[in-house]
């Protein structure tokens, strides 16, 4: 398992100018109409789209759920990658990330489905969580591409990456069959927000703000929603019986905290958890890759745990970008 890494890299040109730009402009997730933080999030997605060419978008409905297949040329259809995209349970679509899911399908030769879940506060929860349950039931079954559950992985980041978890512990529960592992990228495990890097480090997160989150919390749940409820905040779910997770962060994140805790609680459960610390990233920093080095290795890692998971390592991977050095 990798730990915490702390070894000061200098970091890429290309990110100190994304810090920039987004220190310049930070997000009001607190203070903005919902349907202006919609907008602005496509508008803010599309300007880092450089989708990879041959990558093939196939809309369906799974289980009456909105989503679409990335399918980069030549992926195997007979795996499938589940991505849950972030956005505070309130705004993101699979529209908006397209580049990365198509960057997933790439880098691990699978296919992907976007999930287009119903958004808060229209739909608050537990909408978001029904319909990724139904999504990554539909993939197993006769109706869908009857994939295996053992050929399949359910990823996500931010909101996604906990809905990522609390989707898993839903199908444990339930007594459905467990995919070959889970994917949370810079997950929001606590909507309850009691981590200390959610004061420590609010300074290095220009994505992220302590209120911004809080406002997304309440649209999920409601102004006196139980925010550490298990269902909602996953951190605070019995975690036992899982499949192998990936949890990748960076130091600079808000929600880091989330992230670690997370990570320890499913190792004392008896699970286990990959914890995957990227010195000075920020939040969903994965997401960025069309313009960032350390987001094109940080994906690349991705891709070669789920293509490892589910006994498929692309030959090439290697050759494409170079993964970063973790501890292990």
């Amino acid at each position: 398992m990798s730990e915490l890494n702390l070894d000061p890299n200098a970091t890429s040109p290309e990110f100190d100018a994304f810090i920039e730009r987004m220190m310049a402009a930070p997000f009001a997730a607190d203070t903005t109409p919902i349907s202006d933080l919609r907008a602005n999030f496509e508008k803010f997605a599309a300007s880092f789209h450089d989708i990879p060419e041959s990558t093939r978008f196939i809309p369906v409905s799974a289980d009456g759920v909105d989503a679409e297949w990335a399918v980069a040329d030549g992926a195997d259809r007979r795996s499938a990658i589940v991505y849950v995209h972030g956005g505070g349970y309130a705004i993101g679509s699979i529209a908006a990330y397209r580049d990365m899911c198509a960057r997933l399908s790439l880098y691990s030769g699978l296919a992907v489905l976007s999930v287009g879940y119903r958004l808060a506060p229209e739909h608050p929860f537990p909408a978001a969580l029904d319909d990724v349950l139904a999504a990554y039931r539909w993939v197993l079954s006769a109706e869908g591409p009857a994939i295996p559950a053992a050929r399949v992985v359910i990823a996500g980041d931010s909101a996604g990456g906990g809905l990522t978890v609390t989707a898993l512990v839903a199908l444990r529960d339930a007594g459905d069959e467990l995919p070959a592992a889970g994917v949370c990228l810079s997950p929001l495990t606590d909507l309850a927000h009691t981590g200390h890097s959610v004061t420590e480090r609010a300074h290095l997160d220009p994505i992220v703000s302590p209120a911004g989150s809080h406002a997304y919390a309440v649209r999920y749940l409601g102004e006196d929603g139980d925010y550490t409820r298990p269902d909602a905040s996953p951190l605070f779910a019995a975690l036992h019986g899982l499949p192998p997770l990936l949890i990748q962060v960076g130091t600079s994140e808000l929600l880091l905290d989330d992230s670690i805790r997370l990570a320890r609680r499913v190792r004392d459960a008896g699970g286990e958890a990959d914890l995957d610390v990227w010195p000075q990233m920020v939040h969903i920093f994965g997401f960025f890759a069309s313009q960032i080095p350390e987001s094109r290795r940080a994906v690349d890692y991705i891709a070669r745990f789920i293509a490892r998971h589910v006994g498929q390592v692309p030959d090439d991977a290697s050759e494409r970008v170079p993964l970063k050095k973790v501890l292990r």
